[in-house]
């Protein structure tokens, strides 16, 4: 699935993305390590992974990777 990069924590190495239809989705440390990222900018596009539900009934994100085309 992909996403837009939204916020990003680089002390916590957690943050959040939107969704294309503009829902945020929280992501925490685990999701970014597993994606190989050192650093992440707001309006990056990425590719997310997701398992289950989340806080609030949202997706819970698994990985976070950049897009490549």
């Amino acid at each position: 699935m992909q996403a837009t990069a939204y916020t990003y924590d680089p002390e916590t190495r957690s943050g959040s993305v939107l969704l294309d239809d503009g829902t945020p989705v929280p992501f925490d440390a685990a999701a970014f390590d597993a994606g190989g990222l050192r650093l992440l900018r707001s309006g990056q596009r990425v590719r997310i992974e997701t398992e289950g539900a989340g806080e609030g009934g949202q997706p819970r994100i698994t990985l976070v990777t950049l897009q490549t085309l």
